[in-house]
């Protein structure tokens, strides 16, 4: 292995050996970006009064559930048909709660999220019935 020494130019001017920055800039402006990116993620906060207060009751909603056979059961009374799934949802003022059961046809759950969507109902949670 042999090391380079510059040779002197004709007018015996010292040589001036230069570092390459470019590596040293790319590095810093990663290390501004990731800057960049972590703090409002550090900074975001929820505040949560965790201290004790009043207990809050669940609002008041409706069960809807979907069976395997593909009945629709509104509060544990069945529903006679699409148009009485309709006039109960046009005249719904609380939460909707469907439930569906594992086995139940995709089309009938379907058709209940469909008609809740018809009639404008806005606050709906679906969940499974487990075995």
């Amino acid at each position: 292995m042999a090391m380079m020494i510059p040779h002197k130019s004709d007018n015996d001017a010292p040589v001036i050996a230069e570092i390459n920055t470019t590596p040293l800039i790319d590095v810093m402006l990663v290390l501004l970006i990731m800057l960049i990116i972590t703090i409002p993620m550090q900074t975001h906060a929820v505040k949560l009064d965790l201290a004790g207060g009043a207990a809050q009751t669940p609002p008041p909603s409706v069960s809807v559930e979907v069976m395997a056979d593909g009945t629709i059961i509104w509060d544990r009374h069945p529903v006679a048909g699409r148009a009485d799934l309709e006039a109960r949802l046009r005249d719904l003022t609380v939460d909707l709660n469907v439930r569906a059961d594992a086995d139940a046809p995709y089309a009938q759950v379907a058709e209940v999220l469909a008609a809740a969507q018809r009639q404008n109902v806005t606050r709906v949670a679906v969940a499974g019935i487990t075995p």
